[in-house]
């Protein structure tokens, strides 16, 4: 029985190492600035991080041996830029990178963090590393992760240099954001809308400090309501105080993200332009209001500006919005095409192509 149980385990270590002899295959070699191996390992690696971007979006599929195949010349022209970059002396720092990678999660989290900080949100809220994480939902390891990102900004940088001048000059016309204005014109509208200087005084551990603090800027602004800009300026807002103006819609989702009833947000609508509020006590805080404007709800026409206390027209604001959209698709478009007249043979080498490449393409 000794001898079976050896005999196996021999056999069991035989295969993987075979296995992973296989994953190692290099696949192809890019060498316009540098020598850049492409292996199986890897591929599987990027065909792993599409498939889990794929199921996140609903759509829970494997890629078939074609999609790879593209998948692999995508991986090809990715290190084609990179390598065109550096050559170029355009450089990406390795804190542009984290940057880059924190602001994913900043997102998502509604707040800058660091990588400790991130680190130690994720190990109590999941129980893993960082990099069991982002191997779990990813598919790459937070190493591999950052090489990526790593390149795709390279890219970014790269593409935009050879490109500046065209891609500035690309603009949306004025038939297209009239005809975007026709076509969702229902869009542009305004809720019935009041401003409001708000001060919040947090209670900390001294709730009657903050009680006195709250009823003195409240008494200097029924007194004198130019002292707003005072209030705002002063060091203490941000510290002892949070002061600014808003503009409150009156909707349910306003109400919800204020933490407001919606008998609040309709008492509110009811007090005219010039009104101050008493001193109101929340469980963590003292807070005043004063209403400064108030804005009828209305359809939009183009020329009219598309939010109070605002100089851009709804015409300027569509013209930006579809400017932006046609300047990332010609960008994408110019991507493209630099990569791929980077594909020659002088720059890439391909190690399997036709049926052997087909073949470990099917696992």
């Amino acid at each position: 029985m000794k001898r079976l149980a050896i005999g196996i385990a021999l056999f069991l270590t035989i295969t993987a190492s075979v296995f992973a002899q296989s994953d190692l295959q290099p696949l192809a070699v890019v060498k316009l600035n540098k020598s850049e191996t492409i292996t199986l390992k890897q591929l599987k690696t990027r065909a792993g991080f599409l498939e889990k971007q794929l199921a996140a979006a609903g759509a829970n599929q494997k890629l078939t041996p074609e999609q790879r195949s593209q998948l692999l010349d995508s991986l090809i022209q990715e290190k084609l830029v990179a390598q065109a970059a550096a050559k170029s002396g355009i450089s990406v720092t390795d804190s542009e990178v984290d940057a880059a990678f924190l602001s994913t999660f900043a997102q998502q989290i509604g707040q800058q963090v660091t990588e400790a900080q991130l680190s130690d949100m994720i190990k109590k809220q999941t129980g893993k590393t960082l990099n069991e994480y982002i191997l779990e939902s990813s598919g790459m390891s937070l190493s591999d992760y950052k090489a990526y990102l790593k390149n795709q900004l390279l890219a970014q940088r790269y593409v935009f240099t050879q490109k500046q001048a065209d891609i500035q000059k690309v603009t949306a016309t004025d038939k297209e954001i009239r005809s975007a204005y026709d076509m969702n014109k229902s869009q542009y509208v305004w809720n019935d809308m009041v401003k409001l200087f708000l001060v919040v005084v947090p209670k900390g551990t001294d709730a009657a400090t903050a009680k006195a603090t709250a009823t003195d800027l409240r008494n200097q602004y029924v007194k004198n309501p130019s002292v707003e800009n005072t209030i705002k300026a002063s060091p203490d807002n941000g510290k002892k105080y949070q002061a600014g103006n808003m503009i409150v819609q009156k909707t349910t989702d306003q109400a919800r993200i204020l933490g407001w009833s919606y008998d609040n947000i309709e008492e509110l609508f009811s007090k005219a332009k010039g009104y101050v509020g008493e001193i109101t006590e929340t469980k963590t805080d003292f807070q005043f209001y004063a209403v400064q404007e108030k804005y009828s709800a209305k359809m939009l026409a183009i020329s009219d500006i598309i939010t109070p206390e605002s100089n851009v027209t709804v015409y300027e604001y569509i013209k930006s919005v579809l400017t932006s959209q046609k300047q990332s698709q010609y960008f994408a478009q110019a991507a493209q095409d630099i990569a791929s007249s980077l594909d020659t043979p002088a720059n890439v080498e391909r190690k399997k192509t036709g049926s052997a490449l087909t073949s470990l393409l099917n696992w």
